[in-house]
């Protein structure tokens, strides 16, 4: 009987699924249509040879990834679909804010007949006011108040011997990971939200101010390659974005909605949170997080101009599972890991709780090539992933490279940010509403 079901394609619902991995109805960002499932064990073998996550507790141990989303070859795992929370906001006559993340624009297009990895800011812009949105935003405002609070945070740990090596915090895989299974290294990681989280705190605070809007009377929404994120934004500590749409969620919205998005005018960002930097830009990118902090860790340290080839940090490029940088910044050698496909960790862990890791900093993703090969996104052949996921990498680079402002402290907007609201990095100001604290759930399987 079972070998005819897996045949047909088909898993009745009354049928009990024995090789799928196990995904709990409460998960805040996948969901499981039963009815597609054909229980072939591959969502499984992701989590557990991939991920390295197994004995999953009927899914409490689930970090929210979507690599499982990625593997499944029937469309059984989706995204849980924020779509509705959106919709109904734009009825209840509320102001709706939208920031899109770097790695969405690179992959977007791939739905809509570009070329791979085409760099569609513009069209997704268009598309995002034609939906009916008020203001569009660049999630890379985020990612360049991440770098600056951030590298101020690693100078700030080094020179006071405080604890090393200090983690990324960005990835709210990881975060969980570390959470429910390395406990102990909670105190390492960055107390930096992630720059969506910090885009939603400074909309809120900041934004909403500049142009006298009811705090009350907005509906904010991150677009994402993650399916993490809609995870990220439950999380108490973490107010300020109401909703997160993944990729693959943006591209039915617009084609449910027939808009064109390949012949669409290229449209602006708004004025006010619309400029981020190239630095702001690379975050989508394992390494790029590395790369983004070290440039504003050196204008801290020495006080001068970053030079030409610190705007291209090779060693910390491309898509090996661990990287590493060292680099002598006037006479100080800054030892720096990037990680990412989060079982590359493991490891490094290990020497930190044996007391041998020589790293300064450690960038972690939890998803292979980083955000740009995020649940959320249009999926990939395993035949053609690297070659897509660099595609797709370059787009980012080459776009940073074009930037007049290549750099997070160095954007007007954060300077105005900080003069007008925060005053300076890690102020209490700054802590208030751009960092964040993390909880040991390492007892879920009792």
């Amino acid at each position: 009987m079972r070998d005819t079901m897996l045949k047909n394609k088909r898993i009745p619902d009354d049928i009990v699924l024995y090789n799928a991995v196990s995904i709990d109805e409460s998960n805040p960002a996948i969901m499981r249509i039963k009815d597609k499932c054909i229980d072939c064990g591959l969502c499984k073998t992701i989590c557990e040879k991939r991920q390295k996550i197994k004995n999953i507790c009927d899914g409490k141990a689930c970090v929210y990834c979507g690599q499982c989303l990625q593997a499944c070859p029937v469309g059984a795992i989706v995204p849980k679909n924020d779509v509705d929370k959106f919709t109904n906001a734009l009825r209840l006559g509320k102001i709706c804010i939208v920031y899109t993340a770097p790695a969405v624009r690179v992959a977007i297009g791939d739905a809509f007949n570009m070329p791979k990895a085409s760099f569609a800011q513009g069209k997704l812009i268009t598309a995002l006011r034609k939906l009916g949105f008020s203001y569009v935003l660049d999630v890379t405002i985020g990612a360049d108040l991440t770098v600056v609070e951030e590298a101020t945070e690693l100078v700030k740990r080094i020179k006071n011997n405080d604890v090393l090596p200090m983690f990324t915090s960005c990835c709210p895989s990881w975060v969980k990971y570390a959470e429910n299974f390395y406990p102990e290294v909670l105190p390492n990681l960055s107390t930096c939200k992630s720059p969506i989280s910090m885009q939603g705190a400074i909309v809120k605070e900041y934004f909403c101010q500049k142009l006298n809007l009811n705090p009350n009377n907005i509906f904010t929404v991150a677009i994402t390659p993650c399916t993490s994120k809609k995870y990220e934004v439950t999380r108490k500590e973490l107010p300020g974005t109401d909703a997160v749409f993944t990729t693959l969620e943006l591209i039915e919205l617009i084609q449910k909605n027939k808009i064109d998005f390949k012949n669409l005018e290229d449209g602006e960002f708004d004025t006010l949170l619309g400029n981020g930097s190239g630095s702001g830009i690379i975050f989508g990118n394992t390494g790029g997080v590395t790369e983004a902090v070290v440039r504003t860790v050196y204008k801290i340290l020495t006080n001068g101009n970053i030079p030409d080839d610190l705007l291209q940090l090779n060693p910390v490029r491309g898509l090996d599972y661990v990287k590493e940088l060292n680099l002598n910044i006037k006479g100080f050698q800054l030892k720096a890991a990037v990680v990412n496909q989060i079982s590359s960790i493991i490891p490094l862990l290990h020497d930190i709780n044996e007391g041998k890791c020589p790293y300064h900093f450690i960038e972690v993703m939890n998803c292979y090539g980083g955000c740009i090969g995020g649940g959320g996104q249009p999926k990939s052949l395993p035949n053609n992933e690297k070659e897509i996921k660099s595609k797709r990498m370059n787009a980012l680079y080459k776009n940073d490279n074009s930037k007049k402002i290549r750099l997070s402290h160095q954007n007007p907007e954060i300077v105005k940010i900080y003069c007008d609201l925060l005053e300076e990095p890690l102020s209490k100001k700054a802590k208030d509403l751009l960092h964040t604290y993390y909880i040991d759930s390492s007892n879920i399987g009792e």
